[in-house]
């Protein structure tokens, strides 16, 4: 058993890593590195905004109705069970898992997010979430309004251009038609502006964040960094921290 395996079979501890950033940082990737690292749960938010944009679009709530929209959420019931590899999605019971990826659902999601009603909808889901246990929990707001105690926070971000071509490898990856990278990053744009600029939870670092900015860094060195921030925090507290993985 490797020594990452190790200590995801380790009882979880109770304490939050908070990781938000914009989108196409890396989030995903750190949160389920560090979830199995150190024997947390790794809950993504931004799953849960999909989720209910997909719903939205199914039943054909106009997404820039926020009375509308509020009353969906209010109907709506989303969950998450941590897997190996991503989240297991269940909307309203119904396993969502691999109709949330596609471009349709992102963009809606990332239009329904702006509204108070629905993030507040879906923070409440999310802080009930957390009270199971330890977790790692990545989104736009999660250190500075889901979980603001959060032990550890990280903000993780790179350049667009490096995000956007991030992005279109991972589609490309995946077997599924994706526009020019020009494209992918001048979406990645408008998302980081409607994101930064809204005015219920703006994306921002919290005050008292880990600084994570992934341009120049290889993936195992983001890693290791994103690791530094929970080891330190362990250090503080004097609870044990697992060997470093190979």
């Amino acid at each position: 058993m490797s020594p990452e395996e190790s200590s995801a079979a380790k009882p979880r501890r109770n304490f939050v890593v908070a990781i938000d950033g914009p989108a196409g940082a890396g989030k995903s990737t750190i949160a389920r590195h560090l979830a199995r690292h150190y024997g947390l749960l790794n809950l993504e938010t931004g799953a849960m905004y999909r989720a209910f944009a997909l719903k939205a679009l199914r039943v054909e709530v106009p997404l820039d109705d926020p009375n509308a929209l509020q009353q969906l959420a209010a109907e709506t019931d989303i969950q998450l069970e941590s897997g190996e590899n991503e989240n297991r999605v269940l909307l309203d019971g119904e396993d969502v898992t691999g109709q949330i990826r596609n471009q349709t659902v992102t963009d809606a999601a990332s239009r329904v997010s702006i509204f108070p009603a629905v993030r507040a909808s879906m923070v409440k889901r999310q802080q009930e979430m957390a009270t199971r246990g330890g977790v790692v929990m990545e989104g736009r707001d999660i250190g500075t309004v889901v979980f603001p105690d959060a032990e550890v926070k990280i903000f993780l971000d790179a350049a667009p251009e490096v995000r956007g071509m991030r992005r279109y490898d991972q589609i490309g990856q995946k077997g599924q038609s994706s526009p020019p990278p020009e494209e992918v990053i001048r979406d990645l744009r408008a998302r980081d502006e409607r994101d930064r600029n809204r005015v219920d939870s703006p994306l921002k670092p919290a005050a008292d964040a880990f600084l994570l900015d992934s341009t120049n860094l290889t993936l195992d060195e983001a890693l290791k960094a994103a690791e530094s921030a929970v080891d330190a925090f362990l250090a503080r507290s004097s609870q044990p921290i697992p060997s470093q993985t190979a």
